[in-house]
């Protein structure tokens, strides 16, 4: 999608701090993070949201979940523990129409989240 920032990342047009790339989802810094890593993992094709990514069916989201393990292994966060997060819908926080996970950690995490 033209208007899409995550597409306009995806696609190199808008600059980002990539961490890990695969044939279909990429992962970048978050640039206002929320935890020492703080990684937003997306896939390079349009998905509005976790629904639709998981309606996909076609080994995506799996590929996504992979990724977000990737990056914890190379950021030292995976034997502490970290949290992946899919905000769906503006009442939980979305605030962008691209699915994407957040992967935090590099500190203890409280629960409930919020």
């Amino acid at each position: 999608m033209s208007d899409c920032l995550f597409c306009g990342i995806a696609e190199g047009a808008v600059p980002a701090t990539l961490v890990l790339e695969t044939t279909h989802a990429i992962a970048f810094r978050d640039i206002n993070p929320q935890a020492p890593t703080h990684v937003l993992v997306i896939p390079k094709a349009h998905y509005a949201d976790l629904a639709d990514l998981a309606a996909a069916g076609d080994g995506l989201l799996a590929e996504v979940a992979e990724v977000a393990h990737q990056v914890a292994v190379a950021e030292g966060i995976a034997d502490s523990g970290y949290r992946v997060v899919f905000n769906t819908g503006s009442h939980a926080g979305q605030t962008v129409a691209h699915a994407h996970a957040h992967l935090l950690g590099g500190r203890r995490m409280a629960w409930p989240p919020g």
